[in-house]
């Protein structure tokens, strides 16, 4: 029996390691698998509790919202909805609902139009100085917008433009956002230019590559263009605050705020109720577009 034995153990394979060896290092694998998916389970977790506190205290009444450490309401109801709903201070949900739209629809037309010729400019046309003028433009991502406040909000006084949308839209139009030109450039540059010169053979000027050519080249950093427009303008809150008055122009960020106030009673439940509801906008859009936003992102790495 001992040479039976021994004769087994000589003909095993030559370096393959034991039995138990081999299932300690299964067990190993299997606990270090099983404890990063606590830790991701546990940042997931903690990543999604304001999301998940803010839709469940919708539905709570405002005297449970504050200084309550329970996440679940005793009472659940759609009370705040309704509020949020019918508005406040006279103007309807849906009024400040049309202008967040109205806003973000026209910052992100605005942003890619202008960003997108400008970035043509800047990639496929030779003029002097344009290197200095690149230079400059990505300059002013450098520059903190607060710096910017005074000056700017001066002279939309002095043409008489407070209290109207156009201070919130000209930069969109006048290509201000140097990240929306600095994208779209980086893309354009990893087209062929052959495309372009064989287009001019056939008597294209720059109009005609531009809209023929490059423009359905350049769909996948439009959209991604587009999404970053929309979600910024969309919950933007400081340039709404500084040059709209009337509250029949506000946006939904800035409608919050009106169910908050520090010396009567304040409505938080109305108000969380009007956050989720100004969220599922974005979601939607985000969800439907988020695909192309991906092959943005894959499509910057493909070279001509």
């Amino acid at each position: 029996m001992s040479t039976a034995t021994s004769t087994t153990t000589a003909t095993a394979p030559a370096g393959q390691p034991p039995v138990s060896r081999r299932a300690k290092r299964q067990q190993g694998a299997l606990g270090r698998s099983v404890l990063l998916h606590v830790l991701s389970v546990a940042v997931l977790v903690v990543a999604l509790y304001p999301a998940v506190w803010m839709l469940v205290s919708s539905f709570k009444p405002t005297n449970e919202i504050v200084g309550d450490p329970s996440l679940l309401p005793s009472s659940a109801g759609l009370d705040n909805f309704r509020t949020a709903l019918a508005g406040i201070g006279g103007v309807s949900f849906w009024t400040f609902t049309w202008n967040s739209l109205l806003l973000a629809v026209l910052s992100v037309v605005g942003t890619v139009l202008s960003s997108a010729v400008t970035a043509y400019a800047f990639a496929r046309i030779d003029f002097a100085g344009r290197r200095v003028w690149f230079a400059m433009m990505i300059g002013t991502l450098l520059l903190p917008f607060h710096v910017l406040i005074i000056p700017q909000y001066i002279v939309f006084q002095k043409l008489g433009l407070v209290d109207t949308f156009v201070p919130l839209l000209i930069g969109k139009f006048l290509a201000a956002e140097a990240f929306f030109v600095f994208l779209m450039v980086q893309f354009m540059r990893n087209v062929p230019k052959e495309l372009d010169e064989a287009a001019r053979i056939d008597g294209c000027g720059h109009v005609r590559i531009f809209g023929s050519i490059m423009l359905p080249l350049l769909r996948p950093a439009v959209i991604t263009s587009s999404i970053f427009a929309f979600i910024w303008s969309w919950n933007d809150f400081l340039g709404p605050l500084l040059y709209l008055n009337s509250p029949e122009k506000y946006p939904l960020p800035l409608a919050l705020r009106l169910f908050v106030d520090q010396t009567s009673v304040s409505d938080y439940g109305a108000q969380i109720a009007m956050s989720v509801l100004a969220l599922l906008p974005v979601m939607l859009f985000f969800l439907v577009f988020q695909r192309f936003l991906v092959d943005g992102v894959a499509t910057q790495g493909l070279k001509g």
